[in-house]
């Protein structure tokens, strides 16, 4: 028997008003969470098109083969940024005029191995063993308003197609929980000698994966209590006249202890590099994941709570290199110091959902850009008022030692009078030396690099 997806009855809605406008096809993303007997879709998202996409409404049949995989890659890659802890991108739609053939089957099937490959490549996590490794294809036609449903493993590269039951559901994430959780970072990422032929979002990946560790081991507090991780989220709530419990609008608070000491069984070995710089990451970051609320158990919600985690603060650092790369400016000489601001999260509602979507925000960007930006990836149009900006940015204060010799302590020097502005983009010089550096920006992640010649 195959898994069973229950959908949003507005994404029924929303693929059956795509209009192929003389397309031989749509393709798209669908979107929502998985549990161990079912999967939830509560979104669907069209890939948006090519500006210079103009194609014929003849010869569709034969048009299929124009669709263009690295452009839907990427689109799922910049939608799976906008989505909070629990949700990801189950799969893969398309919408044709015609029913469902053998060669629309094999070009999903492609494109739901490489959406998959695009979304993972640089998460800081891992999907576990236990985990449901199938994801959905799903071929829409518009004439005859059929649905074909399958889905394939997408740890077995050789896996065949299986069948799955498409229902939908009104209000489905209505009475979904919310998990909120603000937490503190302050990573050092040294950058050696040896790596210094590493470009510097490389080396930077490699110091978040050690600071990953602490988050996966961490111990999570819920409502500030420990719980066992298989017993029910919902345990000691209380249930309505009919049996179920109450979710409704339900919020949990999560919070993070992480270990500071090895256990006594674990040996520690200290190592002296000889360092060409550092990254630091000190701040504050806003974290929300969402579930499902049949039965859910303890060790999914930590499990949801723990990947929004890691990805937005994985997701701001990849989304600030690419900013430096896109506007660049000359390099700075001799001994110098650059500070940047991570973007910042903002959160925006889904209609008749307690689920929320989100977007990262530079501090010179304007909140219609923001809108703009979620018609374009999500399809969506949002009020700008609905915007909820989740995270503020204070001055930041940046002090180091210049002097070479300097100790690592003397962080008292004079500090910057004005507030560091989110538009200064530096190139990054990675130079051999010995670096001293502090920097703190306060309810913002903050990302400075410095930088001392020889």
């Amino acid at each position: 028997m195959g898994r069973t997806y229950i959908v949003e009855e507005t994404v029924g809605q929303y693929l059956s008003n795509i209009s192929l406008q003389g397309k031989a096809f749509v393709s798209g993303l669908l979107i929502g969470q998985c549990s161990s007997q079912k999967d939830y879709v509560i979104l669907a998202t069209r890939t948006p098109p090519k500006e210079e996409q103009n194609e014929s409404p003849t010869h569709s049949k034969a048009k299929l083969d124009n669709l263009d995989e690295e452009w839907a890659t990427e689109h799922a890659h910049q939608v799976s940024r906008m989505l909070p802890g629990g949700l990801l991108v189950l799969g893969v739609f398309i919408i044709t005029a015609l029913e469902m053939g053998s060669e629309f089957q094999n070009t999903l099937r492609r494109l739901v191995f490489a959406v998959e490959k695009s979304v993972n490549k640089k998460r800081l996590w891992n999907f576990t063993e236990e985990e449901v490794s199938e994801r959905v294809i799903l071929h829409f036609c518009s004439s005859t308003k059929k649905i074909f449903c399958r889905t394939y493993d997408i740890h077995d590269p050789k896996s065949s197609a299986k069948p799955a039951d498409w229902k939908y559901q009104n209000g489905l994430s209505a009475s979904w929980l919310s998990l909120e959780c603000t937490v503190y970072i302050n990573i050092h990422v040294p950058l050696s000698t040896t790596s210094v032929s590493y470009t510097l979002e490389k080396n930077t990946k490699n110091g978040l994966a050690r600071w990953a560790k602490q988050i996966e081991n961490g111990i999570y507090l819920i409502n500030g209590q420990v719980k066992d991780e298989d017993c029910d989220l919902l345990e000691g709530q209380k249930k309505s006249s009919r049996g179920n419990t109450q979710a409704a609008n339900h919020s949990f608070d999560i919070r993070v202890l992480t270990q500071l000491l090895l256990n006594s069984d674990h040996r520690s070995t200290a190592m002296v590099q000889i360092c060409s710089g550092s990254v630091n990451l000190k701040g504050a970051v806003k974290c929300r994941a969402y579930i499902h609320s049949n039965k859910p158990k303890v060790k999914d919600a930590v499990q949801a709570m723990k990947r929004d985690i890691l990805n937005t603060v994985a997701d701001r650092c990849e989304i600030l290199f690419e900013d430096l790369l896109l506007n660049e400016i000359p390099e700075k000489k001799d001994s110098e110091k650059e500070f940047h601001i991570l973007p910042h999260r903002v959160f925006v509602p889904i209609p008749g959902s307690t689920v929320m979507l989100c977007d990262y925000k530079f501090g010179d960007e304007s909140a219609e850009e923001i809108r703009d930006h979620f018609l374009e990836m999500l399809d969506r149009m949002i009020q700008i008022e609905d915007l909820e900006i989740a995270e503020e940015i204070n001055t930041a204060c940046i002090s180091s030692s210049m002097d070479t010799e300097a100790s690592l302590d003397n962080t008292d020097d004079e500090q910057p009078k004005q507030p560091i502005k989110t538009t200064i983009v530096l190139k990054i010089q990675q130079n051999i030396g010995v670096i001293a550096a502090f920097a703190v920006a306060a309810l913002a992640a903050g990302i400075s690099f410095h930088y001392f010649s020889d």
